[in-house]
């Protein structure tokens, strides 16, 4: 077991999880209830990760984060370092690939929320800010969980987009998907094999809480 391999993995996906969770609440409202122009096109951009293979994506990301780019050039000034093939250009490039994971399904907890609700909590007094808080959360909270849950795994088994963004430097970008690529190309297929049964494990425990957070939404919807 590649045990750093594991912990960068968790780490990232803990990272990647904790950057959408704000993201993603406030997109998600954002597109269950707001009317604007260019709305449809803003979706599709963010549901492009869905049908983008990994590396064409992460080819466009590896020319837009790349030392020649603009971002790639700020970033190395500032901080003396390049962004692609770091565990900060590994994030960013989790981060989005990981949107529409993130953001659909706090979209679709948001929609399911009845216009009456929210018109009675604003005819109640309530600020937006108290209404998100008090209402809107506690009503979307099994979407919320379930986009979260996904994101988590989703990122556990990146492969492609890392592969591009970060390469497989070790302690710093190889990520445990990549480490089961490795172990598999040296023929090592008892390791490879337990470390795709750990993310197998992990990603049954992630459909099923999120299998159950459909369920609990479900039933919230109906009382």
């Amino acid at each position: 077991m590649d045990w750093s391999a594991f912990a960068l993995s968790l780490k990232l996906a803990t990272w990647t999880m904790i950057i959408l969770f704000p993201m993603g609440i406030w997109l998600g409202r954002l597109l269950a209830w707001r009317h604007f122009p260019g709305k449809a096109l803003l979706e599709g951009i963010l549901a492009l990760p869905l049908v983008l293979p990994p590396t064409v994506l992460g080819y466009y990301l590896l020319v837009a984060l790349g030392g020649v780019s603009p971002i790639g050039r700020l970033y190395q000034d500032i901080l003396g370092r390049q962004l692609v093939f770091s565990f900060e250009g590994l994030l960013l490039a989790s981060v989005l690939f990981n949107l529409p994971f993130a953001i659909q399904p706090m979209q679709r907890a948001f929609e399911s929320i009845s216009p009456e609700v929210r018109e009675a909590a604003a005819c109640s007094g309530l600020s937006r800010w108290r209404s998100l808080w008090r209402i809107e959360l506690p009503l979307a909270w099994p979407g919320i969980l379930s986009a979260l849950v996904l994101t988590f795994a989703h990122t556990l088994g990146e492969f492609g987009v890392v592969l591009m963004v970060g390469g497989n430097i070790p302690g710093e970008t190889r990520t445990i998907a990549i480490s089961i690529y490795d172990k598999v190309q040296g023929f090592e297929f008892a390791a490879a094999g337990f470390m795709s049964a750990v993310l197998l494990v992990i990603s049954l425990l992630a459909i099923s809480i999120s299998f159950l957070s459909i369920r609990s939404r479900a039933r919230l919807r109906h009382a």
